[in-house]
C-alpha cells in the first residue's frame, strides 16, 4: 500500500484503471467531472465534491471524482477514488479540454466494467454544450444517466469578451438540453432554467450548496488562535476593527463599488481584502480609484488555512459582499456562519441565502457608504440579533450533512429512470 501528498493531503495510491482488474459491482457509481479535484484547495465546486464525498453515508455509492492535473495518478480520498486527467495549458480553453477527456475517460472505463448498472455522470458548469450530444448517446449506451449543475450566470461574467459569453449561452442551452436532471444550488437558477429553457422541458431540482456548522469557543483550536494572533501582527490589523471581503479579484464581485464607497465612509477601521493578485485589475482600479493614498484599504493576499480564515472571519466588525453572478456563492455562507454583520449586495442571490441575517446595498453611489456609517453607529445587541438570525438560516438550511443527505437519496433513487 503505496501513501502520496495531495494538495499538502496524505492520499493512498491506487491502480490506474487501464490496471485494474473487472469485477461484478452492484453499487452505484458516481462520476463527478468538472471541479479541479479533491483534496479541495479552494473553489465552489471543489469544496462541493470535497464535503460530498466527506460526508457519504451510504456504501451503496461509489464516487469516482476527476481532477485536472499535469500526470495521470490515481489515488483513493474521503472513500473515494481520484483520477488525474492531464490537460494541456491552453489558457481558457483548457478547461473544456479537461471536462471532455475527464467525460471520455469514464465512459470508457464504465464500458470495460459490464457490471456498473446505470452510473450517474454529474458534470458540473456548462463547459462542454458543443460536445454534450455526442456524450449524452454514448451514456445511454452504457444504460447511464447524465446530471448537470449549471452554476450560476456564466455568460455574465464581464471578463468574457463577447465570444466567450456567447459560447457560454449557447453551451448552457445544448447541456440543459440534453440534460435527464439540472440541479441547482439556488432557487433563483431553477427558476431561470425553467423559463429560460421551457421548451425542452427540463426535470430540475433544488440542492443547496452546504456550510459546517460554525464552532463553539470550546471546539475552536488553540492553534488557530495562535494563528490568527500571528496574522493581525504581521498584516498590521486590529481583531474587531476590520471589514472583510474574501473573493476571487473579478470585476463581478464589484470590489470597485466597494473599494470608492469604503473610502467615501467616515469609518475609522480597516477595509481588508483576501483575494488573488490580478495585476491588471489591480492597476485599472488604482489608476480610477487610487486606493493606495488611503491606508485603509488593505489588500493582504491569500489564506488558504480555513481554520485561520475562520479566525479572520468571526473576529471582523463585518462583512462586504459584492457577488452578483452566480447561484449560492460558498463565501457568503461561510461569512454567515461566522460573521455577527454582513453587508451584501441587494440581488436575489444573496437575499434568498441570507433573507433577514444581513444588511443590504446596491451601487448606486453612497449607498455602500451611508450602510457603513449606519453599521458604524449600531450597538453591539443589534448587530448580535442579525448574526443570530444568519446563524439560524445556515443551520436550519444550509447544512452539508443534510444537503449530502438528499443527494444520496437522489443518487440511490437514479434507477428508477431508467426503467
Amino acid at each position: 500500500m503505496e501513501f502520496i501528498e495531495v494538495n499538502h493531503k496524505v492520499v493512498r495510491r491506487l491502480p490506474r484503471w487501464s490496471e485494474k482488474k473487472q469485477e461484478e459491482d452492484t453499487g452505484q457509481h458516481v462520476f463527478i467531472i468538472g471541479c479541479k479535484g479533491i483534496p479541495a484547495s479552494y473553489g465552489g465546486f471543489e469544496t462541493f465534491a470535497e464535503k460530498l464525498t466527506e460526508h457519504r453515508k451510504s456504501e451503496e455509492i461509489h464516487y469516482h471524482v476527476a481532477r485536472m492535473a499535469e500526470d495521470t495518478l490515481h489515488y483513493e480520498y474521503n472513500g473515494a477514488e481520484c483520477f488525474d486527467v492531464k490537460s494541456p495549458q491552453i489558457g481558457a480553453a483548457r478547461a473544456i479540454w479537461y471536462d471532455v477527456a475527464a467525460l471520455h475517460a469514464s465512459i470508457r472505463w464504465c464500458r470495460r466494467n459490464h457490471g456498473i448498472k446505470h452510473p450517474i455522470f454529474y458534470v458540473l458548469a456548462c463547459r462542454i454544450g458543443p460536445f454534450i450530444g455526442y456524450f449524452k448517446k454514448e451514456i445511454q449506451k452504457i444504460g447511464g444517466i447524465f446530471y448537470l449543475n449549471p452554476d450560476g450566470h456564466e455568460w455574465k461574467r464581464s471578463k468574457w469578451n463577447w465570444f466567450v459569453r456567447r459560447y457560454w449561452k449557447i453551451s448552457e442551452k445544448w447541456m440543459v438540453k440534453q440534460a435527464d436532471l439540472v440541479i441547482c444550488d439556488s432557487m433563483h437558477i431553477r427558476s431561470y432554467i425553467q423559463k429560460q429553457y421551457e421548451e425542452y422541458h427540463p426535470r430540475t431540482e433544488f440542492l443547496s450548496y452546504g456550510s459546517d456548522i460554525p464552532f463553539t469557543e470550546s471546539e475552536e483550536k488553540r492553534e488557530s488562535r495562535r494563528k490568527y494572533a500571528q496574522w493581525l501582527r504581521e498584516k498590521e490589523v486590529t481583531a474587531g476593527e476590520y471589514y472583510l471581503s474574501v473573493s476571487r479579484f473579478v470585476p463581478e464581485n464589484n470590489f470597485e463599488c466597494m473599494i470608492r464607497e469604503f473610502m467615501v465612509s467616515d469609518t475609522k477601521r480597516d477595509f481588508v481584502i483576501i483575494t488573488t493578485h490580478d495585476k491588471r485589475f489591480f492597476h485599472t482600479l488604482e489608476k480610477r480609484l487610487q486606493f493606495s493614498k488611503d491606508t485603509r484599504i488593505r489588500f493582504v493576499g491569500t489564506v488558504y488555512d480555513m481554520e485561520l480564515l475562520r479566525q479572520i472571519r468571526k473576529n471582523a466588525y463585518a462583512y462586504l459582499h459584492g457577488h452578483e453572478v452566480g447561484g449560492t456563492n460558498p463565501s457568503l455562507l461561510e461569512s454567515l456562519g461566522t460573521t455577527e454583520l454582513n453587508l451584501l449586495l441587494d440581488v436575489g442571490f444573496n437575499r434568498e441565502v441570507a433573507q433577514t441575517g444581513a444588511l443590504y446595498w446596491t451601487k448606486t453611489r453612497g449607498n455602500l457608504a451611508a450602510l457603513i456609517q449606519s453599521a458604524e453607529a449600531m450597538c453591539k445587541e443589534e448587530i448580535h440579533a442579525i448574526g443570530k438570525q444568519a446563524k439560524i438560516r445556515i443551520r436550519e438550511s444550509y447544512q452539508w450533512e443534510d444537503i449530502v443527505e438528499k443527494y444520496e437519496a437522489l443518487f440511490l433513487n437514479c434507477g428508477a429512470e431508467t426503467t
